[in-house]
């Protein structure tokens, strides 16, 4: 009978942050009894890591030599800590009680769970979903990814609707728990990405290899979002349209790709004209950046295709029914 609890290491990648490891540092320190906290720091120039030797000492910082983005930032942290379970954990998250625990303890429960999402909510409007992961993520048929709990820009109150653990395809990169041997086998990020989409593209990876992936509702946090990038930023879009492209690229089989990759070629189009419509010029710009990027990035050969693929999307269009069917809330959507 297992006795010993698992061993977690709850990392935050930060860079220039110390704004909110200030305001939300507290909260993991004081709901996280049973983990190692790690401040995973990407070469800051303000004085985080003097704010985190001053007032956190039982806080254990990793020291990057430059700024490596998200994917790569977590990469290199990841290969120094030693643990059963990694906990990726956004420094603008408030923590509550037992959010940990009840991540892992979902986990042990099956072997075969490999990532696991709380209900992230915002920490701004607390009666309400966040944007980044919701009540956990998922795909629609063309590939455009969303949440219960969030479609596009429409965010649902919570009123107990997902208060069950159930099966996603993809959990936020703002707070996930993964089994590090899983994270470590499977390569961790991709990190041509950079930073967007890459929890998803590694939730894909996860699922071709048989793995789940878990919502647990009993795990709550409170997430600002945009502490990066503003979703509305340029470069969020460019990093979001193109690294869309690359996940379906990388894990959808070939009788998917010929179609979907020129359907997404119109419908991104399309999108721009929402920019246009919205005087948005510098998004628009983005999205032409972001498909020349990406068949850059097929031509050039810098894209490895996973050794297994599937689809494990939504059977409808979710675009399709937000935008012509007016559906905006999950339990709208035709399954």
């Amino acid at each position: 009978m297992k006795t010993s609890y698992p061993s977690v290491a709850v990392v935050i990648l930060n860079y220039n942050g110390k704004h909110w490891l200030k305001k939300f540092l507290p909260s993991v320190v004081a709901h996280t009894p049973n983990a190692q906290i790690i401040v995973a720091d990407n070469a800051s120039t303000d004085d985080s890591i003097i704010f985190l030797e001053n007032n956190f000492p039982q806080v254990k910082t990793i020291g990057l030599d430059k700024n490596y983005g998200f994917c790569l930032g977590y990469n290199k942290a990841l290969a120094q800590i030693e643990a059963q379970y990694y906990i990726l954990l956004n420094s603008d998250v408030e923590v509550t009680p037992h959010w940990a625990d009840a991540l892992v303890n979902l986990m042990e429960t099956d072997r075969n769970i490999v990532v696991c999402q709380p209900k992230i909510k915002a920490f701004d409007q607390k009666t309400h979903f966040e944007y980044a992961g919701a009540a956990g993520g998922l795909m629609d048929k063309w590939g455009y990814a969303f949440c219960r709990g969030r479609i596009f820009d429409t965010l649902e109150e919570d009123k107990g609707q997902y208060n069950e653990n159930t099966s996603i395809n993809w959990a936020t990169g703002a707070c996930m728990c993964v089994r590090a041997d899983w994270w470590h086998q499977l390569g961790g990020f991709d990190e041509n990405f950079f930073a967007h989409f890459e929890e998803i593209d590694f939730g894909w990876r996860v699922l071709n290899e048989s793995g789940k992936i878990m919502y647990c509702f009993d795990s709550e946090v409170f997430h600002v979002g945009g502490g990066t990038l503003h979703k509305s930023n340029p470069k969020k879009t460019f990093l979001n349209y193109r690294n869309n492209l690359a996940t379906i690229y990388k894990n959808a089989p070939f009788s998917t790709l010929i179609w979907l990759i020129p359907l997404r070629l119109v419908l991104d189009g399309v999108s721009g004209l929402l920019f246009l419509k919205k005087g948005e010029f510098k998004n628009i710009w983005a999205i032409i950046k972001a498909h020349f990027n990406f068949y850059g990035w097929v031509l050039s050969g810098k894209l490895k295709r996973s050794k297994k693929t599937n689809t494990h999307f939504f059977r409808k269009s979710v675009v399709w029914q937000y935008y012509a069917k007016g559906k905006k809330i999950f339990s709208e959507l035709e399954k």
